[in-house]
């Protein structure tokens, strides 16, 4: 069966913060089984490119680089891509660009994201991410941390990386955050990237 835009989407129970910047959490993002096909083709894709930084270490490639099956297809569509636009538009009181950066990123054995912020003026303006994995636990590492500074020890919350959840934050000089070592497993990340019209930055 072929997704379809208003059949793929399941946020619910957001909760919405405003400090130490802007942010949402929603314990589910897609429907379970959409989420479950969306992780069977990330473990088995072979378009990952390995990226290497000052802070992070990293396998990831961008989904307008790939040809998705076509089970999968309606996640690069236009009606997809707008209602979740439409949906960070109206939690965060903004109105964005139509440019849209979508990209897959996989943490393995090793590997973390140092303390960052993403600000880069002029750059996106936001950000959604979904989780996915498989059976995680504490014992794989990789939480998601927001900080309250640029403090590595202050620490505001930590998100535990459960599979189809979302976090979504307004990218800014405050928006410090992190992910911790991953110690085991595979540790997938949806990132979609938006940009706010001028006149909302």
């Amino acid at each position: 069966m072929i997704a379809t835009p208003d059949k793929a989407q399941d946020f619910s129970s957001i909760e919405f913060f405003s400090v130490p910047f802007p942010y949402f959490f929603s314990p589910a993002a897609l429907t379970e089984e959409t989420s479950l096909l969306v992780l069977e083709w990330l473990e088995n894709c072979t378009s990952w490119k390995l990226k290497e930084t000052d802070f992070y270490e990293q396998h990831e490639f961008s989904f307008w680089d790939v040809e998705l099956p076509a089970r999968l297809s309606f996640l690069k569509g236009v009606d997809f891509l707008n209602t979740l636009k439409k949906g960070v538009e109206e939690l965060f009181g903004v109105r964005l660009q139509k440019r849209l950066d979508f990209t897959a990123h996989k943490l393995v054995q090793g590997q973390r994201i140092r303390l960052h912020n993403d600000y880069i003026p002029g750059c996106e303006s936001h950000r959604l991410l979904v989780q996915l994995n498989r059976g995680w636990t504490d014992e794989n590492g990789g939480m998601l941390m927001f900080f309250n500074s640029s403090d590595p020890t202050d620490i505001h919350k930590i998100f535990y990386p459960l599979h189809n959840s979302a976090v979504g934050f307004a990218i800014s000089a405050d928006s410090n955050h992190a992910v911790s070592t991953i110690y085991g497993g595979e540790r997938f990340t949806l990132v979609y990237s938006f940009y706010a019209e001028e006149e909302h930055v």
